[in-house]
């Protein structure tokens, strides 16, 4: 279904505070210096998934992708301390695969994330968009801010969900996926009664050439947290990559632009 456009940019769209939300790093062994390039003083950094399952989020498969593990894992309490111990949010991978699991197998996790690596809130990985399914995302929802208090929940729909997940979520990404598409997106005429903090914007497959474009149009569209990649999803096979498993090779260079003091 197209979305509508806003009908005119608003100040918070044009003058946001980005910073980046990090959708889920390889496991600390297979990216060391990803994980440790995350607590480098002056990073505009709002949150950082934890996924110690497979260490990657939004795998589109049938089954529930990652998750807390079925034990404590060392390497990853680890990581998760030096980034709690920067002031940086740490929240437990949980997929809803789009509503299919059950609200037990949730609250599972969500407790092995807490008892393992005290955890700050969650990311609901795969969350469901529809009217229908928002009585039960709520409920999840509020168990898991029974569980930890201040909990920050970030739904992570990847498209503009019902109007009445705004308010739900701390955060909701209203879109993830590739350049090519977001390039070309709109936004959904709703997201105009609420504050940019609320829209997270992921985007792989988008070359260095075109962060200016990238920057616009999260500005725009009134997303302040966000996360650019240059790398590429590839599905199924030998070959299948999840984009965000990686740091992009343009790091640096969006850190410099939306690091504090920095504007366009």
């Amino acid at each position: 279904m197209p979305h509508l456009t806003r009908a005119a940019p608003s100040l918070a769209s044009t003058e946001l505070d980005l910073g980046f939300g990090i959708p889920g790093f390889a496991h600390p062994l297979v990216a060391p210096a990803e994980w440790a390039e995350l607590t480098r003083p002056g990073t505009p950094l709002k949150w950082v998934v934890l996924n110690v399952g497979n260490g990657v989020a939004g795998s589109a498969g049938p089954a529930a992708s990652g998750g807390p593990g079925a034990r404590p894992d060392p390497h990853c309490l680890e990581a998760a301390g030096r980034l709690r111990n920067a002031g940086v949010r740490v929240l437990g991978h949980v997929d809803t695969t789009y509503g299919a699991r059950s609200f037990g197998e949730l609250v599972s996790d969500a407790h092995r994330y807490l008892d393992w690596y005290q955890v700050d809130g969650f990311y609901l990985d795969r969350c469901p968009t529809e009217r229908a399914a928002l009585p039960e995302v709520r409920r999840t929802v509020a168990t898991l801010r029974a569980l930890r208090e201040g909990a920050h929940i970030v739904l992570g729909h990847g498209t503009h969900p019902y109007p009445g997940y705004a308010e739900t979520g701390d955060q909701l990404v209203t879109f993830s996926g590739p350049w090519s598409d977001y390039r070309w997106s709109q936004v959904a005429e709703w997201t105009a009664d609420y504050p940019a903090d609320l829209f997270c914007h992921f985007v792989h497959g988008m070359p260095r050439g075109h962060l200016d474009e990238a920057l616009r149009i999260a500005r725009w569209q009134g997303a302040s947290t966000i996360y650019f990649t240059d790398r590429m999803e590839r599905a199924g096979g030998l070959g299948a990559s999840d984009p965000w498993e990686v740091m992009p090779g343009y790091w640096d260079e969006i850190v410099s632009r939306i690091g504090p003091g920095v504007s366009e």
